[in-house]
């Protein structure tokens, strides 16, 4: 079936609108490289567009009713956003749920060494990576430091012009006939990925004669210090500091035509940034809508900030508690009668790599929001498998306000395959469809989008917390 394509059909308008919200998009993923950072730029819109805080309500004893703006953070890396609705919570809500982690590099606890002169920082890959796509590029290093006392410092170098940036080594290629022989998954392993921070010794100390003696670890001592210099950072400040290497490269146009948005980390930033888009520029509905943005889905979605914690049941329980309605009954009626968009990321169609797709149900850059009945893996392994009834409801929404869409799988069916959060959701009995940006290059340092099908999704986002 080939349906309604996107760029013939945009008049003068229209474009303008696909380049205001690309501009917003690229804005928003170079403020956001981190799940921190990500929710602190939420949370500047979000309060910019007269959300509140549900604790500062709680504190000054506040109620929440129809048309309230609220919003809730868990640990500084998941947020859910609440847009009160004239109905009961108890007949339910329209989520947008989408993660803000993605793939990268994590320092490890004890990671500063020294190694003939070079010192390095040690790493532990984050989520599913192609690891040799790592090496050679610009890298930057964000993050926080927690000191015993409390304080807390945050670290971002190497996105300012006048930064130095990080890199990893690779072997030249003069010296590389036995490396080039192996796997790719090899070619670079995972105790290889040390990020190079440093060659200048510090000055050594001199002794009774006047002769400068050469220090052991002196790059390492030099790094040391500068960082104590410009972060009051000690070396056991690793221990428990989160600090991630990711590209160091600004969220670009891409393409001769501009069409394409080239960044670092839309795999789902895309799907966080114009789920959130949709739900600041809609006006209060009937049914309560939220959009919930969540840490943790490249990993499985395990731990507090993740899909699998209790944050989004605890949170949506305050909600109604400030709302007068909370019960343990309505709590649950809330969860099982509402409806959910599981937006993440699918794989676009690539033809330089066709073997990997089956082109009839693939998801094409350029074509619309993408919808996926089902994920997984081979025999749908993992996989939260849309009600047929709820996607003809979906359809008729989109239809009805003009939404450019197509459906798609992650690749031929024994290819291989993913998750998101969707089989999550819909464990309280709600309904959930994935739906999404297509990506090219997904997971890699770099990923590229249509600013057509970004355009699109704030669209069909916008028409669910209408419709759906």
């Amino acid at each position: 079936m080939r349906r309604t394509k996107t760029w013939e059909t945009y008049q003068e308008a229209q474009l303008q609108e696909v380049e205001k919200i690309a501009a917003g998009y690229r804005d928003f993923l170079n403020a956001g490289k981190t799940e921190r950072e990500c929710i602190k730029e939420t949370v500047r819109l979000a309060e910019a567009a007269g959300y509140r805080n549900i604790e500062t309500l709680q504190a000054e004893g506040k109620t929440v009713s129809a048309g309230d703006k609220v919003y809730a953070v868990g640990m500084k890396k998941t947020i859910a956003l609440f847009m009160m609705g004239s109905e009961p919570m108890e007949n339910g809500m329209r989520i947008l749920g989408a993660h803000i982690d993605s793939p990268r590099l994590d320092v490890k606890q004890n990671p500063l060494y020294e190694d003939t002169g070079i010192a390095y920082l040690d790493t532990h890959y984050y989520g599913g990576i192609k690891k040799y796509q790592w090496v050679t590029v610009p890298l930057a290093l964000h993050g926080v430091v927690a000191a015993k006392d409390g304080t807390v410092t945050e670290i971002c170098i190497g996105e300012d012009e006048s930064d130095p940036v990080l890199f990893i080594s690779d072997l030249l290629i003069h010296l590389s006939a036995e490396q080039l022989e192996k796997k790719a998954r090899v070619v670079i392993e995972g105790e290889g990925l040390d990020v190079v921070v440093g060659s200048r010794p510090a000055e050594g100390k001199k002794d009774e004669s006047g002769e400068e003696k050469e220090a052991k670890d002196a790059v390492k001592s030099a790094v040391l210090k500068l960082l104590k210099d410009r972060y009051g950072m000690e070396e056991e400040d690793f221990l428990s500091a989160e600090l991630e290497v990711v590209p160091a490269a600004k969220a670009r146009d891409c393409g001769l035509d501009r069409s394409m948005i080239m960044a670092y980390g839309q795999d789902d930033r895309v799907c966080a940034y114009t789920s959130l888009l949709a739900q600041l520029e809609t006006e209060p509905q009937t049914a309560t809508c939220c959009t919930l943005l969540v840490d943790k889905e490249e990993i499985g979605s395990v731990g507090a900030t993740g899909m699998q914690s209790r944050f989004f049941e605890n949170t949506v329980a305050e909600l109604m508690n400030l709302a007068g309605q909370y019960s343990e009954l309505a709590l649950r009626r809330c969860l099982g009668r509402s409806r959910m968009l599981s937006s993440d990321v699918s794989a676009g169609y690539d033809p330089m790599f066709a073997a990997a797709f089956e082109k009839k149900n693939a998801a094409y850059l350029g074509k619309g929001l993408v919808l996926n009945k089902f994920t997984g893996a081979r025999g749908k392994s993992g996989s939260n498998d849309a009600n047929a009834e709820y996607i003809g409801r979906i359809r008729g929404c989109f239809d009805k306000h003009d939404v450019a869409f197509q459906t798609a799988e992650l690749g031929k069916v024994d290819v291989g395959g993913g998750g998101t959060i969707a089989y999550i959701s819909a464990l309280y009995g709600m309904e959930v469809i994935d739906s999404g940006v297509a990506v090219l290059n997904m997971h890699a340092p770099q990923e590229v989008t249509s600013k057509a099908d970004v355009y699109e999704a704030v669209l069909g986002y916008k028409a669910f917390l209408k419709e759906a």
